[in-house]
């Protein structure tokens, strides 16, 4: 079973970086190339501890749905994401988040196992790992850009402080 590991180190608070990899709405924003949607369960705002979400979107050209809950939860430096139905026989999304120096260490540990016996895994080891890393970038590249920004206020509904 394939397994991607990714690190990004992000210039902002870890209770920031923690709530965007939660939120709905900027995984919405981070994958409207796929025009992934929540359609049910928890639609928008932060997902939190046995809630579960179903997204439908279109990847490798084919319409899908897939609903996944938290199974874990520890705020704000780890939380779980795993598949419950979806095209995948199982996936498994662990997010670490750890304070450095007034930065955000956050870490991704994405396990996942295709469908269809032998030509599942002969379709990870020629695409399906490569384009999942990619989209897993994407969406990292985007969590970075909201929370070293004020973009996170937005999403997160939160205003500026008064000067």
């Amino acid at each position: 079973m394939p397994t991607i590991h990714l690190e990004m180190l992000i210039n902002a608070p870890i209770e920031i970086c923690f709530d965007l990899s939660r939120s709905i709405d900027l995984h919405q924003v981070s994958t409207s190339k796929t025009n992934e949607r929540a359609i049910a369960g928890k639609t928008s705002g932060l997902i939190e501890l046995d809630e579960s979400v179903t997204w439908e979107a279109t990847h490798l050209f084919v319409r899908q749905r897939l609903t996944s809950v938290i199974t874990k939860y520890e705020k704000p430096i780890y939380f779980r994401d795993e598949q419950v139905k979806g095209a995948f026989q199982y996936i498994k999304h662990d997010h670490f988040f750890e304070e450095k120096d007034g930065k955000t260490l956050m870490r991704d540990i994405f396990e996942f196992k295709a469908p269809l016996g032998i030509l599942g895994r002969l379709a990870e080891w020629l695409f399906l790992t490569n384009y999942m890393k990619k989209f897993l970038i994407i969406r990292n590249n985007t969590i970075r850009e909201y929370a070293e920004t004020d973009l996170w206020r937005k999403v997160l509904n939160q205003k500026a402080p008064k000067s």
